[in-house]
């Protein structure tokens, strides 16, 4: 009887390149394992999509278009001259194939409520270590390369600096499922005029316009999308709802939620917590967005009038209002809207905290000072971007702009 087997080289059809392909049989066993599978079920966006309808596409989405455009990166570099062995390439697609594996539900307001002082690198890190030893060690180069410890310094610039495939790919799909034209970019433009210079990643001089269309598009993509009003309301109501939940729960309140979430709510897991208990990575990657959305519309409920109140804003988009400007908030102002909270609910103190918060944004399209978008003329000299750049002034998207906001309940104050 003849044996059958998988066909592991796959096309996929992505809504913004069209066919992509699955290179090789590791690649593809890496992305049909759960822990990849979960980024089926993990919004890249939070909950962007109560402003953006159609911004609902997922971190499985992103990873795999990286992935293409890392494809085109290898083959640009190498039809330039530089040596990238077939080993290399597979261990850099590998690498931004998991570079975001680690990210929780919601992304960033997990990161600030569920697992405190646990950033999604951390996660990362650790589940690509616990894949290679599953896989026999044949993550060990892309772990290399992701940490930036390999030699051949451009393979991880690929992967995470100021011009990445990473970026180029979010830039490009976050614009396109948001709707918000600002952010399309030319990512095809700017992956041929990729090059190495000194072992590192450097953009060709006459791709100077496209990268700074990429540079004002993140700018507009942050203010637009990101860090929009209405997102920053919802995504914070989030975190003070997860904050309210996990104090009930560890002051003897049974709270409905899902196995996994619930002893994300019942302890304080530290990062060595996880680096001595491994079963708590496999607790983490049972996590995704539907855990903390059916919990919250349980929640809705529950007759803590905090947690209920902003369970029902979350879940019924009544969002709570939300000021925002460039200098802090007079503390005065913000205890004034507080008291009124307080006597509109029947709140104390510590509760109305969570309905009534201010905090600060931070934005930089372009900084400088950290790995700097370098372009290469033909001569060989290489100038930084800021300093090339003719049409636009670079240096002033290289200033972070900060601003604040005060979030409460509307209806509290007329």
């Amino acid at each position: 009887m003849k044996s059958i087997t998988t066909n592991k080289h796959k096309i996929l059809n992505d809504p913004i390149y069209g066919f992509t392909t699955i290179p090789n049989e590791l690649i593809f066993d890496l992305i049909e394992h759960p822990y990849y599978q979960r980024l089926r079920r993990i919004t890249q966006l939070g909950l962007t999509y109560l402003v953006y309808p159609g911004a609902y596409h997922t971190r499985f989405h992103h990873a795999l278009g990286a992935m293409h455009l890392m494809q085109k990166a290898v083959k640009t570099l190498q039809s330039k001259g530089h040596e990238i062995t077939e080993e290399e390439e597979i261990a850099v697609l590998i690498a931004i194939l998991l570079h975001d594996i680690g990210h929780g539900p919601f992304s960033h307001a997990l990161e600030h409520s569920i697992v405190n002082g646990i950033n999604h690198e951390h996660i990362s890190m650790m589940i690509m270590d616990k894949l290679n030893e599953e896989f026999d060690g044949k993550l060990s180069l892309a772990i290399q390369i992701f940490q930036n410890k390999y030699p051949k310094l451009f393979l991880h610039q690929l992967i995470s600096s100021q011009l990445d495939v990473d970026r180029l790919d979010y830039l490009k799909r976050d614009s396109f499922y948001s709707g918000v034209s600002e952010g399309v970019i030319n990512s095809d433009r700017i992956i041929s005029m990729f090059n190495v210079s000194r072992g590192e990643l450097v953009v060709d001089a006459k791709a100077i316009y496209s990268v700074e269309k990429f540079i004002i598009a993140r700018r507009l993509m942050y203010w637009q999308v990101y860090l929009h009003k209405a997102v920053l309301s919802a995504e914070f109501s989030l975190v003070e709802v997860l904050k309210r939940a996990k104090f009930l729960v560890q002051n003897g309140h049974d709270l409905f939620a899902t196995s996994a979430f619930k002893q994300f709510l019942k302890n304080n897991y530290s990062l060595e917590d996880f680096n001595s208990n491994e079963k708590l990575l496999d607790l983490f990657c049972q996590l995704d967005d539907f855990d903390i959305m059916t919990s919250i519309k349980e929640w809705m409920n529950y007759d803590d009038k905090v947690l209920s109140l902003l369970s029902k804003k979350i879940i019924q988009r009544k969002l709570l209002k939300i000021e925002l400007q460039d200098q802090p908030f007079e503390e005065s102002y913000v205890q004034s809207i507080r008291t009124k909270v307080e006597e509109t609910y029947k709140l104390n103190s510590s509760e109305s905290q969570h309905l009534v918060f201010s905090n600060n944004i931070k934005n930089t399209a372009y900084n400088p000072k950290k790995d700097k978008i370098n372009l290469l003329y033909k001569e060989g000299t290489i100038v930084d971007i800021s300093e090339a750049a003719d049409q636009l002034n670079i240096s002033v998207l290289a200033k972070t702009v900060t601003k604040y906001f005060l979030c409460y309940p509307k209806e509290c104050v007329h």
